[in-house]
């Protein structure tokens, strides 16, 4: 079997815009699986990696959450308000390390006990970002500040507090959208064992 990077050859590739983040078309030849070099042309939008947390009270079942705008999710039709696991960018920190730190920030809570459950790629058609997936225990006592992020970056957060099933409730619902909170609500519905009565 051929390696994949026998299979791609990089003609050209040109930056179309470098703000907010870096959005590149690549033109490509691939190689084929019938042996025939095929040239393609992609665009990619690089924005780093990031880590996500879902902050969870296994003595009550409960889960931290916040509700936050999201300008992309406006233009596409929905009100932008979503509800969502604290997550951020890297910017060259562990993943671990990161979310620790992004977690206090947006919802005010220090957590304890933080395990990586996975990896995942969101959108692997256009954005390169590859996201690191943790849950996080909290309680009552681990408050340490009011959260809502940073000001200075255009964060405005508000932090909710629910039962888990009301969460996942919301999945039902279609009220609660966003894929990477789906996912780590899902990873705790699969793994009865985070459970507090199993």
């Amino acid at each position: 079997m051929i390696a994949t990077k026998d299979r791609v050859r990089i003609v050209e590739t040109r930056v179309l815009s470098d703000d907010w983040y870096l959005l590149k078309k690549t033109t490509f030849d691939f190689l084929r699986r019938d042996g025939v070099w095929q040239r393609q042309s992609r665009e990619t939008y690089d924005r780093g990696d990031g880590a996500t947390i879902l902050l969870f009270n296994r003595q009550v079942q409960k889960v931290v959450l916040t509700r936050q705008f999201r300008f992309p999710v406006f233009v596409n039709g929905h009100d932008g308000m979503l509800i969502e696991a604290a997550a951020g960018l890297l910017d060259n920190a562990s993943p671990e390390e990161r979310i620790r730190a992004e977690a206090e920030e947006e919802t005010g809570y220090r957590v304890q006990n933080v395990q990586k459950v996975f990896e995942a790629y969101m959108s692997p058609g256009s954005v390169t970002e590859k996201l690191h997936f943790f849950i996080g225990e909290y309680d009552a006592d681990s408050r340490v500040s009011d959260g809502g992020g940073v000001e200075a970056e255009g964060e405005d957060l508000e932090v909710i507090e629910m039962p888990l099933a009301d969460a996942l409730h919301a999945i039902r619902q279609g009220t609660l959208v966003d894929a990477k909170t789906i996912m780590l609500l899902q990873f705790v519905a699969l793994n009865r064992s985070l459970e507090n009565n199993q």
